[in-house]
Protein backbone atom coordinates (compact mmCIF):
# COMPACT_ATOMS: atom_id res chain seq x y z
CA UNK A 1 0.00 0.00 0.00
CA UNK A 2 2.96 2.20 0.81
CA UNK A 3 4.63 1.44 -2.43
CA UNK A 4 1.28 2.44 -4.83
CA UNK A 5 1.19 5.80 -2.42
CA UNK A 6 4.48 6.60 -3.52
CA UNK A 7 3.98 6.10 -6.77
CA UNK A 8 3.01 9.13 -8.30
CA UNK A 9 1.57 7.46 -12.04
CA UNK A 10 -0.53 5.32 -10.23
CA UNK A 11 -2.20 8.38 -7.94
CA UNK A 12 -2.66 10.12 -10.95
CA UNK A 13 -4.62 6.79 -12.61
CA UNK A 14 -7.01 6.17 -9.69
CA UNK A 15 -7.52 10.19 -9.95
CA UNK A 16 -8.72 9.83 -13.48
CA UNK A 17 -10.15 6.44 -13.24
CA UNK A 18 -12.29 8.39 -10.14
CA UNK A 19 -12.91 11.90 -12.32
CA UNK A 20 -14.11 9.30 -15.21
CA UNK A 21 -16.81 7.60 -12.67
CA UNK A 22 -17.64 10.79 -11.35
CA UNK A 23 -18.29 12.32 -14.55
CA UNK A 24 -20.44 9.33 -15.45
CA UNK A 25 -22.67 9.31 -12.32
CA UNK A 26 -23.20 12.95 -11.78
CA UNK A 27 -25.27 15.28 -14.25
CA UNK A 28 -25.58 19.04 -13.75
CA UNK A 29 -29.30 19.75 -15.13
CA UNK A 30 -29.81 23.38 -16.05
CA UNK A 31 -32.95 25.07 -15.41
CA UNK A 32 -33.68 25.79 -19.09
CA UNK A 33 -33.47 21.88 -19.96
CA UNK A 34 -35.05 18.95 -19.10
CA UNK A 35 -33.86 14.98 -19.52
CA UNK A 36 -34.95 11.39 -20.66
CA UNK A 37 -32.52 8.53 -18.84
CA UNK A 38 -32.46 5.92 -21.38
CA UNK A 39 -30.77 2.62 -19.56
CA UNK A 40 -30.15 0.23 -22.65
CA UNK A 41 -32.14 2.64 -25.06
CA UNK A 42 -35.31 2.09 -22.46
CA UNK A 43 -36.12 5.19 -21.20
CA UNK A 44 -36.44 4.93 -17.33
CA UNK A 45 -37.39 8.59 -16.11
CA UNK A 46 -36.94 12.03 -16.55
CA UNK A 47 -35.22 15.14 -15.09
CA UNK A 48 -36.38 18.38 -14.46
CA UNK A 49 -39.81 18.14 -16.41
CA UNK A 50 -42.22 21.04 -17.51
CA UNK A 51 -44.58 22.02 -15.17
CA UNK A 52 -47.00 24.76 -15.60
CA UNK A 53 -46.39 27.75 -12.97
CA UNK A 54 -43.63 26.33 -11.83
CA UNK A 55 -41.34 28.65 -9.59
CA UNK A 56 -37.61 29.24 -10.69
CA UNK A 57 -35.19 27.48 -8.46
CA UNK A 58 -38.03 24.72 -7.75
CA UNK A 59 -37.45 22.77 -10.87
CA UNK A 60 -35.35 19.80 -10.13
CA UNK A 61 -32.46 21.57 -11.58
CA UNK A 62 -29.43 21.07 -10.05
CA UNK A 63 -26.97 18.11 -9.56
CA UNK A 64 -28.49 14.70 -10.52
CA UNK A 65 -26.82 11.17 -10.08
CA UNK A 66 -27.50 8.16 -12.88
CA UNK A 67 -26.29 4.80 -13.05
CA UNK A 68 -22.21 5.22 -14.67
CA UNK A 69 -21.65 3.66 -18.30
CA UNK A 70 -25.62 2.40 -18.46
CA UNK A 71 -27.69 5.13 -18.42
CA UNK A 72 -27.57 7.92 -21.33
CA UNK A 73 -29.04 11.11 -20.50
CA UNK A 74 -31.18 12.72 -23.90
CA UNK A 75 -31.35 16.73 -22.91
CA UNK A 76 -34.48 18.89 -24.27
CA UNK A 77 -35.26 22.56 -23.81
CA UNK A 78 -37.96 23.47 -21.92
CA UNK A 79 -37.91 27.35 -23.57
CA UNK A 80 -40.36 28.27 -26.26
CA UNK A 81 -39.30 26.85 -29.96
CA UNK A 82 -40.42 28.12 -33.06
CA UNK A 83 -42.49 26.72 -36.41
CA UNK A 84 -41.61 28.77 -39.15
CA UNK A 85 -43.71 28.59 -42.86
CA UNK A 86 -43.10 30.98 -45.79
CA UNK A 87 -44.73 30.98 -49.33
CA UNK A 88 -47.33 28.28 -48.11
CA UNK A 89 -50.33 28.05 -51.56
CA UNK A 90 -53.50 28.63 -50.19
CA UNK A 91 -56.53 28.39 -52.14
CA UNK A 92 -59.34 30.95 -50.52
CA UNK A 93 -63.04 29.84 -51.25
CA UNK A 94 -63.37 33.07 -53.66
CA UNK A 95 -60.98 31.32 -55.64
CA UNK A 96 -57.88 33.52 -55.17
CA UNK A 97 -54.63 31.85 -54.64
CA UNK A 98 -53.04 33.20 -51.43
CA UNK A 99 -48.50 33.04 -50.66
CA UNK A 100 -49.33 32.90 -46.65
CA UNK A 101 -46.85 33.32 -44.09
CA UNK A 102 -46.76 32.03 -41.29
CA UNK A 103 -45.02 30.51 -37.64
CA UNK A 104 -46.31 28.66 -34.65
CA UNK A 105 -44.34 28.71 -31.30
CA UNK A 106 -44.70 25.13 -29.38
CA UNK A 107 -42.82 23.88 -25.94
CA UNK A 108 -42.44 20.41 -25.38
CA UNK A 109 -44.26 19.74 -21.84
CA UNK A 110 -43.65 15.74 -22.14
CA UNK A 111 -40.22 15.21 -22.83
CA UNK A 112 -40.63 11.19 -22.54
CA UNK A 113 -43.72 11.41 -24.69
CA UNK A 114 -41.34 13.46 -27.28
CA UNK A 115 -38.27 10.90 -27.46
CA UNK A 116 -40.83 7.80 -27.71
CA UNK A 117 -43.07 9.44 -30.37
CA UNK A 118 -40.36 10.44 -32.53
CA UNK A 119 -37.66 7.54 -31.89
CA UNK A 120 -34.75 9.85 -31.29
CA UNK A 121 -32.31 10.24 -28.57
CA UNK A 122 -30.56 13.27 -30.26
CA UNK A 123 -32.08 16.78 -31.39
CA UNK A 124 -35.64 15.81 -30.57
CA UNK A 125 -36.99 19.39 -30.12
CA UNK A 126 -35.91 19.90 -34.24
CA UNK A 127 -37.46 16.02 -34.52
CA UNK A 128 -40.87 17.01 -32.69
CA UNK A 129 -40.32 20.46 -35.19
CA UNK A 130 -40.27 18.79 -38.03
CA UNK A 131 -43.38 16.35 -37.44
CA UNK A 132 -45.35 19.48 -36.45
CA UNK A 133 -44.41 21.40 -39.44
CA UNK A 134 -46.44 19.50 -42.11
CA UNK A 135 -49.52 19.39 -39.28
CA UNK A 136 -49.34 23.24 -39.31
CA UNK A 137 -49.48 23.94 -42.74
CA UNK A 138 -52.47 20.93 -42.62
CA UNK A 139 -54.23 23.16 -40.32
CA UNK A 140 -53.06 25.97 -42.06
CA UNK A 141 -54.59 25.60 -45.75
CA UNK A 142 -57.74 23.56 -44.28
CA UNK A 143 -58.78 26.90 -41.89
CA UNK A 144 -58.03 29.51 -44.83
CA UNK A 145 -59.32 27.75 -47.51
CA UNK A 146 -63.29 27.74 -45.86
CA UNK A 147 -62.83 31.69 -45.80
CA UNK A 148 -62.65 34.57 -48.43
CA UNK A 149 -59.73 36.37 -48.69
CA UNK A 150 -61.79 39.38 -47.03
CA UNK A 151 -61.20 37.40 -43.78
CA UNK A 152 -57.60 37.76 -43.25
CA UNK A 153 -58.39 41.91 -43.66
CA UNK A 154 -61.21 41.79 -40.80
CA UNK A 155 -61.41 41.15 -37.34
CA UNK A 156 -62.22 37.15 -38.02
CA UNK A 157 -58.44 36.88 -38.42
CA UNK A 158 -57.70 36.13 -34.43
CA UNK A 159 -60.37 33.46 -34.70
CA UNK A 160 -58.93 32.05 -38.02
CA UNK A 161 -55.32 32.02 -36.04
CA UNK A 162 -57.71 30.47 -32.93
CA UNK A 163 -59.04 27.98 -34.65
CA UNK A 164 -55.49 26.51 -36.52
CA UNK A 165 -54.09 26.35 -32.93
CA UNK A 166 -57.01 24.29 -31.97
CA UNK A 167 -56.27 21.85 -34.74
CA UNK A 168 -52.68 21.49 -34.46
CA UNK A 169 -53.14 21.67 -30.71
CA UNK A 170 -54.93 17.91 -30.76
CA UNK A 171 -52.24 16.45 -32.88
CA UNK A 172 -49.52 18.21 -31.18
CA UNK A 173 -50.16 16.28 -27.99
CA UNK A 174 -48.61 12.75 -29.52
CA UNK A 175 -45.46 14.39 -29.72
CA UNK A 176 -45.20 15.96 -26.53
CA UNK A 177 -45.77 19.25 -27.11
CA UNK A 178 -48.10 21.69 -26.38
CA UNK A 179 -48.91 24.75 -28.84
CA UNK A 180 -48.57 28.53 -27.52
CA UNK A 181 -49.55 30.28 -30.50
CA UNK A 182 -50.22 30.72 -33.91
CA UNK A 183 -49.83 33.57 -36.21
CA UNK A 184 -50.26 34.74 -39.52
CA UNK A 185 -47.32 37.17 -40.87
CA UNK A 186 -48.69 38.05 -43.97
CA UNK A 187 -51.08 36.87 -47.29
CA UNK A 188 -50.69 37.92 -50.37
CA UNK A 189 -51.29 37.56 -53.82
CA UNK A 190 -49.48 36.91 -56.50
CA UNK A 191 -47.99 39.15 -58.47
CA UNK A 192 -49.01 40.00 -62.26
CA UNK A 193 -52.46 39.66 -63.27
CA UNK A 194 -54.40 37.31 -60.47
CA UNK A 195 -53.45 40.29 -58.08
CA UNK A 196 -54.87 43.10 -60.76
CA UNK A 197 -58.00 40.88 -61.51
CA UNK A 198 -58.20 40.32 -57.66
CA UNK A 199 -58.02 43.77 -57.11
CA UNK A 200 -60.51 44.79 -60.35
CA UNK A 201 -63.26 42.33 -58.43
CA UNK A 202 -62.95 43.81 -54.94
CA UNK A 203 -63.64 47.09 -56.27
CA UNK A 204 -66.47 46.33 -58.28
CA UNK A 205 -67.70 44.73 -54.93
CA UNK A 206 -67.01 47.21 -52.92
CA UNK A 207 -68.39 49.79 -55.67
CA UNK A 208 -72.23 47.44 -55.60
CA UNK A 209 -72.02 47.75 -52.15
CA UNK A 210 -71.88 51.31 -51.80
CA UNK A 211 -74.39 51.52 -54.47
CA UNK A 212 -77.04 49.67 -52.17
CA UNK A 213 -75.92 51.34 -49.23
CA UNK A 214 -77.40 54.75 -51.14
CA UNK A 215 -80.44 53.35 -52.67
CA UNK A 216 -81.68 52.55 -49.19
CA UNK A 217 -80.84 55.63 -47.53
CA UNK A 218 -82.57 57.47 -50.33
CA UNK A 219 -85.39 55.01 -49.82
CA UNK A 220 -85.89 55.59 -45.66
CA UNK A 221 -85.06 59.41 -46.52
CA UNK A 222 -88.51 58.97 -48.86
CA UNK A 223 -90.14 57.10 -46.14
CA UNK A 224 -88.97 59.88 -43.21
CA UNK A 225 -90.01 63.01 -45.81
CA UNK A 226 -93.56 61.34 -46.61
CA UNK A 227 -94.53 60.74 -42.90
CA UNK A 228 -93.21 63.74 -42.19
CA UNK A 229 -95.56 65.67 -44.60
CA UNK A 230 -98.62 63.32 -44.17
CA UNK A 231 -97.82 64.41 -39.68
CA UNK A 232 -98.09 68.11 -40.64
CA UNK A 233 -100.84 67.43 -42.68
CA UNK A 234 -102.31 65.91 -39.99
CA UNK A 235 -101.71 68.93 -37.46
CA UNK A 236 -102.53 71.68 -40.38
CA UNK A 237 -105.94 69.64 -40.61
CA UNK A 238 -105.81 69.66 -36.50
CA UNK A 239 -104.78 72.96 -36.48
CA UNK A 240 -107.89 74.32 -38.93
CA UNK A 241 -110.40 72.78 -37.18
CA UNK A 242 -109.84 73.86 -34.18
CA UNK A 243 -109.79 77.62 -34.89
CA UNK A 244 -110.33 78.38 -38.49
CA UNK A 245 -109.85 82.42 -38.07
CA UNK A 246 -106.34 81.76 -36.64
CA UNK A 247 -105.49 79.18 -39.26
CA UNK A 248 -106.55 81.50 -42.27
CA UNK A 249 -104.47 84.37 -40.41
CA UNK A 250 -101.37 82.29 -40.28
CA UNK A 251 -101.20 81.27 -43.46
CA UNK A 252 -101.96 84.73 -44.57
CA UNK A 253 -98.96 86.18 -42.45
CA UNK A 254 -96.84 83.10 -44.21
CA UNK A 255 -97.96 84.05 -47.59
CA UNK A 256 -96.78 87.58 -46.58
CA UNK A 257 -93.61 86.48 -45.69
CA UNK A 258 -93.12 84.93 -48.78
CA UNK A 259 -93.95 87.74 -50.98
CA UNK A 260 -92.67 90.54 -49.32
CA UNK A 261 -89.65 89.45 -47.20
CA UNK A 262 -88.80 86.94 -49.98
CA UNK A 263 -87.04 83.80 -48.92
CA UNK A 264 -84.94 83.11 -46.02
CA UNK A 265 -81.24 84.98 -46.18
CA UNK A 266 -82.69 87.01 -48.82
CA UNK A 267 -84.29 90.34 -49.49
CA UNK A 268 -87.76 90.89 -50.73
CA UNK A 269 -87.66 92.97 -53.91
CA UNK A 270 -91.35 91.68 -54.92
CA UNK A 271 -93.82 94.98 -56.20
CA UNK A 272 -97.44 94.44 -56.31
CA UNK A 273 -100.20 96.96 -56.81
CA UNK A 274 -103.99 95.76 -55.11
CA UNK A 275 -106.38 98.01 -54.34
CA UNK A 276 -106.37 98.64 -50.47
CA UNK A 277 -110.28 96.83 -50.43
CA UNK A 278 -108.58 93.86 -51.97
CA UNK A 279 -109.37 90.54 -50.39
CA UNK A 280 -105.85 89.35 -49.92
CA UNK A 281 -104.82 92.61 -47.85
CA UNK A 282 -107.56 92.33 -45.64
CA UNK A 283 -105.27 90.97 -43.08
CA UNK A 284 -103.57 94.65 -42.73
CA UNK A 285 -107.32 96.34 -41.75
CA UNK A 286 -107.05 94.14 -38.57
CA UNK A 287 -109.53 91.68 -37.54
CA UNK A 288 -112.43 93.52 -38.12
CA UNK A 289 -113.92 92.85 -41.41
Amino acid sequence: MNRVLRNPVAIGIALLLLAILLASTIVIVPETRQAVILRFQQPVGTLNPYRPDQPFGRTGAGLVAKIPFLDRVVWIDKRVLDIELDNQPVLSTDQLRLEVDAFARFRIVDPLQAVISTGSTSSTEERVAQQLEPLLSSALRGELGKRPFAALLSPERGQVMDNIQNALQRTARQYGAEIVDVRIKHADLPTGSPLDSALARMRSAREQEAATIKAQGQRDAQVVGAEANARAAQIYAQSFGKDADFYAFWRAMQSYRTTFAGQRGESGNTSIILSPENGYLREFGGRER
